[in-house]
C-alpha cells in the first residue's frame, strides 16, 4: 500500500498530488489568460475600430455630398443661403477625419486610404467648389454654372472612388480581426477543455488515492474503536496507513488503557456533583426564605410605622385647627408643612402595604367576567368622574381567571391615572377594550390626556417614578408599579402603546380559558363555536346594539361597531358617563 509512498505523511502525499495538479492549472490559466487578451484585443478591432470607421466613412461620404449639392445650388440660385450646407459639410468632413485618424492609428493601409480621400476632396474643393462660388459671386449664376462641367463631376467621382476604395480597406481589416476573434475563440475553447479535464482526472486520481490513503485505513480503525466501546477493553488497536493514522491508533489504544481510570474519576465526579447540587438547592430555599422574611419585613415595617405616624398627623391636625391664627404666618406655614408630609408619609406607606400584599395574602384564583369588575371600578371612580367630568365606557369583556380584588385595583388604577393626566378644558374619555391575540386576552386602558413621551415607556412601571412634579399631579408614584406586579401575578406582561396618536394606551395581557382559545380557533377555522349565533341574526336587531365580536385571521378579536352606535346591555360594551 505504501510502496509507492515510502515514509511520506497524509500532508506530503496530498500536497504533492495537488502541487502537480495546481502547476498544471497554472499553465493552462496563464495561457487561457494570453489567449483572453488576444481574443478581446481582436473584439475591440470588430467592435471599437472597424464597426465605428465603417459608420464614419459614410458619414464622410455625406459631408461631401452636402458640399456638392451645395455648390450646384449656390450655382444654379446665387443665393448665399445655399452655402450653409457646404460650410456645414466641410466642418463634419474636418471632424471625421480627425476621428478616423485617431481609430486607423494601428492600420497603415487604412491612413493611406484616408490621405487620399483627403487629398482628393481638397483638389476638387481647390479646382472646383471654390471657383464656382467665387465666379458666381462676382459674374453671376449663369457664369458659375458654365464652369460644372463633366470634367468638373468626374473629379467629385474620383473623391466618391476613394472614399469606397477607404471601406473596403475597413471592410478587409473588420473581416481579418473577426477572423483572428474565431481563431483566439477556438483556442480558448480547447484550452478550457483541456483545464476541465486535468481536473476531472486530478480528482480522480485524488479520489483513488484517499480511498487506499484515507479511507480504507480509517474505516479499519473505527471497526476497532467500535469493538472497544461494545466493552472489549482488552482489544489491541493497530494502525495501518499514513504515519498519522498509525500515530491516532496507537494514541486510542493508550486511550483504552486509562478508560478503567477514567470510569472511576467519573464516579467522583458525579458525587461531587451532587453534593454541589445539593449545596445549591440549599442556597435556594435560604434565598426564598430569605426574600419571604424581607416581605414580611417590609410589610411589618409598614404596618408598625402606621400608628406613630397616624399619632403625628392627630396632633399636627390638632394643632393647625386650634392655633390656626393665632400665631405669626411663618407658624402657620410650619404647621401646615407638617400635616401635609404626615398625610403623604401615611399615603406612600399604605401605597407600600398594599404593593407588599400583592402575591403574598390571595385569596386564589377564580373565573369571573371583567364586565363585572369594570362596574365595580366605574363605582369606586365615581366621585373622581363627577369631578373632572369624565366619561368612562368599556367594551363587552371576557371571563378570565384570576383574583378579582386585584384586578379591580390594576383597572382602578389604570382609570384613576387616565383622569389624572388629562388635558385642561378639554373632557376626559376613557375606554377599556379586550381582544384575544393567541391564547392571551389582551386588555387596553385607552384616554384622550396628556400622553407618554416614548422613552418614557418603561420608567413609568419603576416603584415610586415620577415624570411629573407633585405640585401639578399629585400621588406617590407607585400606582403603575402595583399594576405591573398584579398582571405579572396574574402571568400577563403589560407596557406602553407608544404609536398611540392621541393620549394614552396602556396594554397588558391575561391567560384566556380553554374554551375561548377553542373557539377562537374553531372560528379560525371557520366552524362556528357551540352556542354562537350567526352574525347575520345579531346585525338584523336593529335596537343599537354593539355588533357581535368577530374574531380576525391571527386569532384576535375585532371588536365591529357601527358608527356613531354605544354598546349597552349584555351582548354589547358598557358606558357610564358623568358629569
Amino acid at each position: 500500500m505504501n510502496a509507492g509512498w515510502p515514509g511520506w505523511t497524509l500532508r506530503h502525499r496530498v500536497a504533492a498530488l495537488l502541487t502537480v495538479v495546481l502547476v498544471l492549472l497554472l499553465g493552462l490559466a496563464t495561457a487561457e489568460a494570453l489567449v483572453a487578451e488576444k481574443n478581446r484585443q481582436n473584439v475591440e478591432a470588430v467592435l471599437v475600430k472597424s464597426g465605428p470607421l465603417r459608420v464614419q466613412g459614410q458619414e464622410l461620404l455625406s459631408a461631401l455630398l452636402d458640399q456638392e449639392t451645395s455648390v450646384r445650388g449656390y450655382a444654379v440660385n446665387g443665393d448665399r443661403k445655399d452655402l450653409a450646407p457646404y460650410k456645414t459639410g466641410l466642418e463634419r468632413e474636418r471632424d471625421t477625419v480627425a476621428s478616423m485618424r485617431d481609430l486607423a492609428g494601428d492600420y497603415p493601409d487604412m491612413l493611406r486610404a484616408l490621405m487620399v480621400v483627403e487629398e482628393r476632396a481638397a483638389q476638387w474643393r481647390a479646382k472646383v467648389a471654390l471657383p464656382v462660388i467665387s465666379t458666381t459671386e462676382r459674374s453671376g449664376p449663369e457664369a458659375g454654372q458654365a464652369l460644372i462641367t463633366d470634367q468638373t463631376r468626374q473629379q467629385f467621382d474620383d473623391v466618391r472612388d476613394s472614399i469606397d476604395t477607404l471601406q473596403n480597406e475597413i471592410l478587409i481589416v473588420g473581416q481579418q480581426a473577426a477572423g483572428r476573434v474565431k481563431e483566439t475563440s477556438n483556442v480558448l475553447v480547447v484550452l478550457l477543455i483541456a483545464a476541465a479535464t486535468v481536473v476531472a482526472v486530478a480528482g480522480a486520481v485524488m479520489l483513488l488515492s484517499l480511498d487506499r490513503m484515507l479511507f480504507r485505513p480509517v474505516a479499519a480503525l473505527v471497526g476497532q474503536v467500535r469493538e472497544v466501546a461494545a466493552g472489549d477493553y482488552l482489544h489491541h488497536i493497530e494502525g495501518s496507513g499514513p504515519p498519522e493514522l498509525r500515530r491516532l491508533a496507537d494514541d486510542i489504544d493508550g486511550m483504552r488503557q486509562k478508560i478503567a481510570e477514567d470510569l472511576e474519576e467519573v464516579r467522583q465526579a458525579r458525587e461531587r456533583i451532587e453534593w454541589v447540587n445539593n449545596q445549591l438547592q440549599k442556597q435556594a430555599e435560604e434565598l426564598t426564605r430569605s426574600n419571604r422574611d424581607l416581605e414580611q419585613f417590609a410589610y411589618v415595617a409598614s404596618h408598625d410605622l402606621q400608628e406613630p405616624l397616624r399619632k403625628v398627623a392627630s396632633f399636627c391636625q390638632l394643632l393647625q385647627r386650634r392655633y390656626a391664627g393665632q400665631l405669626d404666618q411663618r407658624a402657620d406655614q410650619y404647621i401646615a408643612f407638617a400635616v401635609d408630609g404626615a398625610q403623604r408619609m401615611q399615603r406612600l406607606i399604605n401605597d407600600l402595604l398594599a404593593f407588599s400584599r400583592i402575591g403574598r395574602l390571595t385569596t386564589g384564583f377564580t373565573e369571573f367576567g371583567l364586565d363585572k369588575v369594570m362596574g365595580d371600578v366605574a363605582a369606586q371612580t365615581e366621585a373622581a368622574r363627577q369631578y373632572a367630568d369624565a366619561e368612562l365606557t368599556w367594551d363587552q369583556l371576557p371571563v378570565i381567571r384570576g383574583e378579582e380584588a386585584l384586578l379591580t385595583n390594576l383597572l382602578a388604577n389604570l382609570v384613576n391615572n387616565s383622569i389624572k393626566f388629562r388635558r385642561p378644558d378639554v373632557p376626559s374619555r376613557v375606554h377599556v377594550s379586550a381582544r384575544l391575540v393567541d391564547d392571551e386576552w389582551e386588555i387596553t386602558c385607552r384616554d384622550n390626556g396628556i400622553g407618554i413621551e416614548p422613552e418614557f415607556a418603561d420608567k413609568i412601571f419603576v416603584i415610586f417614578q415620577r415624570l411629573h412634579s407633585r405640585d401639578a399631579y399629585p400621588g406617590t408614584g407607585i400606582g403603575l408599579a402595583i399594576v405591573k406586579k398584579i398582571v405579572e401575578y396574574h402571568g400577563g406582561r403589560v407596557w406602553v402603546d407608544t404609536g398611540t396618536e392621541e393620549g394614552t394606551a396602556i396594554r397588558f395581557t391575561l391567560p384566556a380559558l380553554s374554551e375561548d382559545v377553542a373557539a377562537s380557533r374553531a372560528v379560525d377555522d371557520g366552524e362556528p363555536a357551540a352556542g354562537e349565533e350567526s352574525t347575520g341574526d345579531a346585525a338584523a336587531t336593529g335596537d343599537g346594539a354593539a355588533a357581535p365580536v368577530g374574531r380576525q385571521p391571527d386569532g384576535a378579536v375585532r371588536e365591529e361597531m357601527p358608527e356613531g352606535t354605544t354598546r349597552g346591555g349584555t351582548t354589547g360594551g358598557m358606558k357610564e358617563t358623568v358629569g
